[in-house]
């Protein structure tokens, strides 16, 4: 082979090496307690020895961000794609009740555009520092062919920790459980397939009158919500019994996750802030509403169920809306009831 094979063959060496470079400022202000080593090792190393953990459980968690990212690509916006990523790892971590401790990425593309991926990378970052996580590590893999030169695909890993007898595992919720409601920041990282065919013929800069005067591709490309720093603390002072991170399946498929088979979840719909990114989809899709709550979070991202007795401290210790928005039953037919 000559010198310029692998560049022939559509691979940039070089443009690899300059990533590199680019993205060590940003990995450098995830730093956090017992993250170890220099960027560019073979693997990732954290020291847990550095942690106060008596009995430890490593939670795991890894998604990617769906086809929100072909927005991304369409409308030539990066930097908020990487915080998605995080936010879809980290969210369901702290649904078992653990603390974030690192994140690994991994993107893919047809064609390493250093300027481009840096702006994915700082994202990324962002993401880890909201939620005290370390970026330990990653990969960015050139596969001409495989993608064309302006497509791109992100997925993420992360792990946390717990005390084992912190452990949010849906064995505490019972009947008569509040059920208390986080905001969303939007959309999240869900249901893009649908919204993608709801606003196909539109450009992105259109200021829909639901939207209250934001352009539409800010709207649909708001990242998502990392809610680790509003509710490790409630964790730690034992006052969540379960947790729900409403991703793909709306309440519908996510809320019963956090309890047992034989509990259901009584939903009230007038006391969900509805964010207007969802009327618009369901009004010009023509989705019926029941539906709604079986594809998008409606407002709501994180459901925590709580003892009744708990709800005016966690509301005291959240800096932010809390909305009551149901209450736990014994099931008699269906595991989530709106109404």
């Amino acid at each position: 082979m000559s010198e310029n094979a692998y560049a022939k063959s559509g691979v940039d060496v070089e443009a690899g090496y300059e990533v590199v470079e680019r993205i060590k400022k940003h990995v450098a202000k995830t730093k956090r307690l017992g993250a170890m080593g220099a960027l560019g090792g073979f693997g990732g190393l954290f020291d847990l020895s550095q942690l106060n953990v008596k009995e430890p459980v490593l939670v795991s968690g890894t998604d990617g961000v769906g086809t929100k990212l072909m927005l991304a690509i369409k409308y030539d916006k990066h930097d908020t794609i990487g915080q998605d990523c995080v936010a879809m790892c980290v969210n369901d971590i702290i649904a078992a009740g653990a603390e974030p401790l690192y994140f690994l990425d991994y993107i893919a593309t047809g064609k390493n555009k250093p300027e481009k991926l840096e702006q994915v990378i700082a994202g990324v970052a962002d993401g880890c520092v909201l939620a005290g996580a370390a970026l330990i590590g990653g990969e960015t893999a050139e596969m001409p062919g495989m993608y064309d030169d302006d497509d791109y695909d992100l997925a993420g890993f992360a792990v946390g920790i717990a005390e084992k007898s912190e452990l949010i595992d849906g064995s505490k919720v019972s009947e008569g459980d509040v059920l208390l409601g986080l905001a969303s920041s939007g959309i999240h990282s869900n249901g893009y397939s649908l919204v993608r065919r709801v606003f196909k013929d539109y450009n992105g800069d259109e200021q829909l009158e639901e939207l209250e005067g934001k352009a539409l591709k800010d709207v649909l490309l708001e990242p998502t919500r990392i809610y680790v720093k509003s509710v490790l603390p409630l964790v730690k002072k034992g006052l969540v019994n379960g947790i729900a991170h409403i991703t793909g399946g709306g309440f519908v498929e996510n809320v019963p996750r956090m309890f047992s088979d034989d509990l259901a979840a009584v939903i009230e719909e007038d006391k969900i802030p509805v964010l207007p990114i969802f009327k618009a989809i369901e009004k010009y899709g023509q989705i019926k509403h029941a539906e709604m709550f079986e594809i998008f979070n409606m407002g709501i991202g994180l459901v925590l169920a709580v003892k009744p007795e708990h709800v005016d401290e966690i509301k005291a210790l959240i800096d932010e809306p809390v909305y009551e928005i149901g209450h736990i039953v014994k099931k008699e037919n269906q595991s989530v009831v709106i109404k």
